[in-house]
């Protein structure tokens, strides 16, 4: 495994990790806010573990579109006035879109140029 795609899931990760903190600690309304966080969260933390373990785990695309999912949340479940809430899942859900789709065009390039 390239340290690039460990590192992309290292952060997956962390941002599941804090989805499914800010649930617990952030979200004011639990069945509004707490449930996308905690399922999406959980998702991201069960993907990104699984290719860190070495089991093959999502591809770069498959952590781009929780985090996609995670970002367009708050406005998609109706937890926008939410403010910590809200930011905890944009930010964690536009970073991991960030680093999920540069890893999967580096990933692209390196096989393109390896051809």
């Amino acid at each position: 495994m390239d340290l690039t795609r460990s590192l992309s899931d290292i952060v997956a990760l962390l941002a599941g990790l804090v989805s499914i903190l800010a649930a617990f600690f952030w979200a004011s309304d639990v069945s509004a806010a707490g449930q996308p966080l905690l399922l999406l969260g959980a998702l991201l933390l069960v993907s990104a573990l699984w290719a860190i373990l070495g089991a093959g785990g999502a591809s770069s695309w498959v952590t781009a579109a929780f985090g996609a999912l995670l970002f367009v949340s708050p406005w998609a479940f109706g937890f926008d006035g939410d403010a910590a809430a809200a930011w905890t899942a944009w930010i964690a859900g536009g970073v991991t879109v960030v680093v999920g789709l540069l890893t999967a065009i580096q990933a692209r390039t390196g096989a393109a140029a390896n051809a």
